[in-house]
């Protein structure tokens, strides 16, 4: 799901409302790439963590038209202060996607080709990352 500052920290209508807001961009990135032609396979892919691990999660799976599967962050800021959305995928959590994905890939018999998107949305403007980073 998109994170912002406050999320699952406190409780009452501050993180509803962020949940809220988390919610509608994943909804607005998910009508985007499905009008570019990608199938979604499942939303909010969550691995467990360990008792001293956090665990791993990404916001969507999808499928190109040649069966990529395409593992998607998204990620939301109201503005570009901080560096913005895409700055928030820093190494440490592509690390996090990477691992829920390899979680998701053992579960197939013949994994497909894959990649690692990041939808990226500041204000009102949304960026689409294809290939943003491996598993590398």
């Amino acid at each position: 799901m998109v994170k912002a500052a406050g999320r699952g920290g406190g409780n009452g209508s501050e993180a509803r409302s962020t949940k809220a807001i988390g919610d509608a961009a994943e909804s607005l990135a998910l009508a985007y790439l499905q009008r570019q032609g990608l199938v979604l396979v499942q939303r909010n892919y969550r691995v467990a963590g360990g008792p001293h691990a956090r665990g791993a999660e990404f916001d969507l799976i999808l499928r190109e038209r040649d069966g990529t599967l395409v593992f998607v962050e998204v990620r939301s800021r109201s503005g570009d202060r901080h560096g913005g959305a895409l700055a928030s995928v820093d190494a440490f959590k592509q690390q996090r996607i990477v691992r829920a994905a390899q979680h998701y890939l053992l579960r197939l018999a013949s994994p497909p080709p894959c990649r690692f998107d990041v939808v990226a949305i500041d204000g009102d403007r949304l960026q689409w990352l294809k290939a943003a980073f491996d598993s590398g």
